[in-house]
């Protein structure tokens, strides 16, 4: 299946998330006990952990569950193929906001405007199954907001959603033990990935400590890239250069 996906008909996308408050003394106290029993998980503690511990876990690890993290970046990609060359290129840009609901409109819109046909179009990322995409839907859910065509996922079976394209899932060939990160296959599969001076555990705190939303969207862009070049390594197309990536404004 994979050969026979026009990659210029891809939107690839990957997503930054942050603790939904900087601190946990800032939750409402209805958040705050519902936490602690997170963290009684996180911790695999028999008895409930110490204040100290909860604030502590809330502050490393809130930003992966969507009901106590919010979305600061979504990034996207585009493959372009030149109708002479037929020389690929990829334009890279993100939607990134300290207020949640405007990013996701802003990319709601580009779904609803440019990808919409879920016979034609296709949505890429590394785990984009199991954390960006369930991520977008319950937060758009938490904002009241309408889903796009391609995020109308309830009830759909798993050969109804063939349009999402797992670059993790895609190298696990029926294996569902483990999880291989983007920057392993990359070495695996010796592609470039870009260099940067933050990875995950780092955006909170260039977040609500930095405020440095741009640096946030640059490692977000780079990552997109990275799978881009994991995808045309899937369908044995050559790599993209770095003289033929471009980024759109903010």
């Amino acid at each position: 299946m994979i050969e026979q996906v026009d990659i210029s008909q891809v939107l690839f996308l990957d997503i930054e998330t942050v603790s939904g408050t900087k601190d946990f003394s800032e939750l409402n106290p209805a958040l705050q006990n519902l936490w602690g029993l997170k963290a009684k998980q996180i911790l695999r503690a028999d008895e409930v952990p110490e204040e100290e511990e909860v604030a502590a876990t809330y502050t490393d690890r809130a930003a992966i569950f969507a009901e106590f993290g919010k979305i600061v970046c979504i990034s996207v990609g585009i493959v372009i193929r030149d109708e002479e060359s037929k020389k690929l290129s990829v334009r890279l840009k993100s939607f990134a906001d300290r207020d949640e609901k405007v990013l996701l409109e802003q990319f709601a819109g580009l779904l609803s405007q440019y990808y919409n046909n879920p016979r034609k179009h296709y949505m890429c990322g590394h785990n984009i199954k199991e954390f960006d995409i369930p991520y977008i839907c319950r937060r758009m859910l938490v904002h009241q907001m309408p889903f796009p065509e391609l995020l109308q996922l309830s009830g759909k079976k798993p050969w109804e959603t063939n349009y999402l394209l797992d670059t993790m899932e895609l190298w696990k060939f029926g294996d569902r033990k483990n999880f291989t990160s983007l920057k392993l296959l990359a070495a695996v599969l010796d592609f470039p990935t870009p260099k940067d001076d933050i990875d995950g555990s780092n955006v909170g705190r260039v977040f609500w400590q930095e405020d440095d939303l741009e640096r946030i969207a640059v490692y977000c862009e780079k990552d997109v890239l990275a799978t881009v070049q994991l995808l045309l390594r899937y369908k044995r197309m050559p790599l993209i250069e770095m003289e033929q990536v471009h980024h759109v404004s903010i």
